[in-house]
C-alpha cells in the first residue's frame, strides 16, 4: 500500500479519541486501551440513563476479541479503571451485560 505525507488538506481516516491525561496515568497499556475504546463506544451510541448520564454496554467476550486480550487481562484492565476513578461498572443482574460509564 502506497503512503503519502501528511497535508493540511489531508482527510483523515477514522480514528478515536486518545485523552492526553491517559499518558500520564500510572494504569497499564491494556487499560489505556479499553478505556479509549469505552470512550469511542459511549460517545458514539450515545445512549443516557434517566439522570442523562452516557453509558455503554460491552461484554467482556467483546472486549476480548476488540483488545486480542484474554478474560483475566480484560477484568483486570476494567478494575484498574475503576481503582482509578477512570469507571463505573452499574451490575444490571444475572446475565444481562453491565451499564458500564465512563469518568472524566
Amino acid at each position: 500500500m502506497e503512503r503519502n505525507y501528511l497535508m493540511a488538506d489531508t482527510e483523515m481516516p477514522p480514528s478515536m479519541s486518545y485523552p492526553r491525561f491517559l499518558a500520564d496515568m500510572e494504569i497499564s497499556s491494556t487499560a489505556k486501551s479499553l478505556y479509549v475504546r469505552l470512550l469511542d463506544k459511549t460517545v458514539n451510541e450515545k445512549v443516557s440513563d434517566s439522570d442523562g448520564h452516557l453509558y455503554t454496554r460491552f461484554p467482556i467476550s467483546e472486549q476480548m476479541a476488540a483488545l486480542s486480550k484474554s478474560d483475566a487481562t480484560v477484568k483486570r484492565a476494567l478494575l484498574e479503571l475503576e481503582q482509578s476513578g477512570l469507571l463505573k461498572r452499574k451490575r444490571q443482574g444475572r446475565g444481562r451485560p453491565n451499564k458500564l460509564y465512563i469518568l472524566t
